[in-house]
């Protein structure tokens, strides 16, 4: 039985950040968003037309769009992530909830971004990682116990295929790399379900609530594959199990915003709860996984 929202959900007193909202669940999140009347939602685009369209397509569906704002960031460019953090700390100054959404996969091919990461690994990973670490802060001194904060990360139930080479973070091995699931997409969804759960702990007493997500298997501008058998398998796999993309949404949503979920650092499939891949429980992995990204973000100059 597919969850569903309740229709009553008040966000009025939430400032809100959702990244990836142009396309797939994300666009549907972002409209379910909407509706229940965010104090301001705030939608991070790479592309600022497609943003512009998401904007209209949230007025015409439901015509809540006075407290939606269209600004620019790209997760391939880490230092347009800092910039995005740091205006929206002089300008807005207070966030309740993150939803760290937007996604990228890749497979046949090493993609590079222009700070000479893997493009899976730094957009589903260390980017996202980043904006969290900037806005963590922000986010302590906006929530409360009568308004708690929310983090989350899309993740899949690809990475339970995944795993944690840290001799290979930013792909130097291509060995896996072809396969579609087992590639570093796998492995950069796991890592959002270790961040998850290791962040749970960091804020465990500070009235924020960690999430990772699977909201299924949904036919999206997801994938960026040149390999027609890695396409092929994609296909197959989402004619068998597809949901759309409304219902996704839904189920990413579900229990990030169900006020009787009081649950910290879950992972959830379909917005059910289920136990991750037992690497995501080894304390050992998230401590080195947690400092080698914050040690690479030093690197670059970012925190």
């Amino acid at each position: 039985m597919p969850v569903k929202l309740d229709n009553n959900y008040d966000l009025s007193g939430y400032v809100i950040i959702l990244t990836g909202a142009t396309d797939g669940i994300g666009k549907d999140m972002a409209r379910i968003l909407a509706g229940f009347n965010p104090k301001r939602l705030i939608l991070p685009v790479r592309n600022k037309e497609k943003g512009n369209i998401l904007l209209e397509y949230i007025k015409s569906s439901n015509g809540h769009a006075k407290n939606v704002e269209i600004w620019e960031m790209d997760l391939a460019d880490l230092q347009s992530v800092k910039n995005f953090a740091n205006k929206f700390i002089k300008e807005v100054g207070e966030l309740h909830m993150l939803l760290n959404n937007a996604g990228v996969m890749s497979s046949n091919q090493v993609i590079k971004t222009k700070d000479n990461l893997e493009i899976q690994f730094q957009v589903n990973h260390l980017a996202p990682f980043l904006l969290t670490l900037l806005l963590l802060d922000t986010i302590k001194k906006s929530v409360s116990a009568e308004l708690p904060g929310k983090i989350a990360f899309t993740s899949s139930s690809g990475h339970f295929n995944g795993e944690i080479d840290f001799d290979n973070l930013n792909l130097e091995k291509r060995s896996s790399y072809w396969h579609p699931i087992k590639g570093n997409y796998g492995n950069t969804k796991l890592m959002n379900v270790i961040v998850a759960k290791e962040l749970s702990r960091i804020v465990q007493n500070e009235n924020i609530r960690t999430y990772s997500l699977h909201p299924g298997i949904i036919s999206t501008n997801l994938n960026h594959m040149n390999n027609r058998y890695t396409t092929y398998f994609i296909n197959l796999l989402i004619m068998m199990f597809e949901i759309s993309a409304e219902q996704g949404a839904i189920n990413t949503l579900y229990p990030v915003l169900s006020p009787e979920n009081k649950e910290t650092g879950e992972y959830y499939n379909e917005g059910i709860k289920q136990e991750p891949n037992k690497i995501a429980n080894d304390q050992e992995v998230a401590n080195k996984l947690w400092k080698v990204s914050e040690q690479l973000l030093r690197e670059h100059g970012l925190i």
